[in-house]
């Protein structure tokens, strides 16, 4: 047997040399990925020197009140007036005529409409002749009764003398006394017409809706030609014409919760502030407190009413406005009740010595001259702001005026 031959069996050497490896191709990567990343991370270094802009934090300056200074609670209600009416007639007709519209202001006793009342009138009429008959009745009755009483005198006379009998002269008294129990009829009669003409009198009245205190039509429930029938639910039919409200009795009725009765009393100063004016602080003080807690809210109802100076009485109140009330410690004086600059106090900053802001304008910081006041609750008097502008809050030592910056949070 021949053996095999072996000799053309060889390895290349030089073929596999000429073969980049796995791990050789891992590196270059890993060395290309370094690179770009460095990049990146310099470029992004060179544009943050490039645009040299500070993060920052602002704050708005707003406007507060020196008067939550003597707050002790706070509370919400609304605008109600004390002396309020449904104007309506007690009698039952058609609406003839309407003198007033919303917004109206009438005066006590002024006619604000009527009803149809022809019918009325006609038997008030009635009413006045059956008086005029009865006093000429009363007139003849007078008559009649100065002839018997004249007759009576002359047949005293003729008894005396005896030329007439006692019959006679008993006749002549009784029709004396005939004469004055006529007379004593004619005045009753008298006065039951005029009774009757006094009925008819306030039946005609009762046509005629007046104001029954100085005050404004709030709202007009019924029309000329609409049906007034004010003790009956027909269809088709009105009860109260009008409704009136006496704007000089105007209170805030707010609800104070059960815990916090124990700061409240009468007389005690308060704040009102409508929800419609916000810049509107009125004075009030506490009227008086409902003696009773509500049990599905556990509230006490408390009413106050506004100060009596013409200061604290503003045209524009309405009822049923809603409104807020601050119960005070003290009475707040006037020179306190007006609006001042206020910002948070981390808004303010020291340079050379000095209190200033920097106040944010675009992209760019502007340092400004401020001067602290007092203490308003969480904020801090401000002067040398205006309200509305935007402060940077906790302005770092290295912040100067003219700098770039972005806000981070508003």
């Amino acid at each position: 047997m021949t053996a095999p031959d072996i000799s053309k069996l060889k390895i290349e050497r030089g073929a596999t040399a000429q073969i980049p490896g796995r791990r050789s191709r891992r590196r270059r990567w890993i060395k290309i990925a370094a690179a770009v990343v460095a990049l990146l991370a310099i470029a992004m270094v060179a544009s943050r020197q490039l645009d040299g802009k500070a993060s920052v934090e602002t704050v708005t300056v707003a406007q507060a009140y020196p008067s939550q200074n003597y707050t002790l609670l706070n509370a919400t209600g609304y605008v109600v007036a004390q002396r309020k009416a449904a104007l309506s007639s007690k009698a039952t007709g058609r609406l003839e005529w309407l003198g007033v519209l919303e917004g109206s202001h009438v005066k006590q006793n002024e006619i604000v409409a009527r009803l149809e009342n022809r019918d009325v009138a006609a038997s008030l009429g009635q009413a006045q002749a059956n008086v005029k008959v009865a006093q000429a009745n009363l007139e003849l009755g007078q008559a009649e009764l100065l002839d018997a009483q004249r007759d009576f005198k002359r047949t005293g006379d003729l008894v005396a003398q005896k030329f007439i009998s006692a019959a006679t002269y008993d006749t002549a008294q009784a029709r004396v006394t005939k004469a004055q129990a006529t007379m004593a009829g004619y005045r009753a009669a008298i006065t039951a017409a005029q009774a009757n003409a006094q009925v008819a009198q306030v039946a005609l009245d009762q046509t005629v809706i007046r104001a029954p205190f100085d005050g404004v039509i709030l709202t007009k429930n019924a029309n000329v030609g609409d049906n007034i029938t004010p003790f009956s639910s027909a269809a088709d039919s009105k009860g109260a014409v009008v409704t009136i409200a006496d704007m000089d009795t105007l209170e805030v009725e707010a609800d104070v919760s059960e815990s916090n009765i124990s700061k409240i009393r009468v007389g005690q100063p308060a704040e009102i502030q409508l929800d419609a004016f916000p810049d509107l602080r009125l004075a009030g003080s506490v009227s008086r407190m409902v003696p009773t807690v509500d049990r599905s809210k556990a509230t006490l109802l408390v009413k106050v009413r506004f100060g009596e100076q013409e200061r604290d009485r503003d045209a524009r109140v309405l009822p049923d406005m809603s409104a807020k009330v601050a119960f005070s410690s003290k009475p707040v004086p006037a020179s306190e009740r007006a609006a001042v600059t206020a910002v948070q106090a981390g808004a303010i900053a020291t340079r050379d010595g000095k209190p200033v802001a920097f106040v944010v304008e675009g992209d760019k910081v502007k340092q400004v001259a401020v001067t602290p006041g007092r203490k308003i609750g969480e904020l801090l008097e401000v002067g040398g702001v205006k309200p509305g502008d935007k402060l940077v809050l906790a302005p770092d030592a290295k912040l100067r005026d003219g700098q770039l910056v972005a806000v981070t949070k508003k």
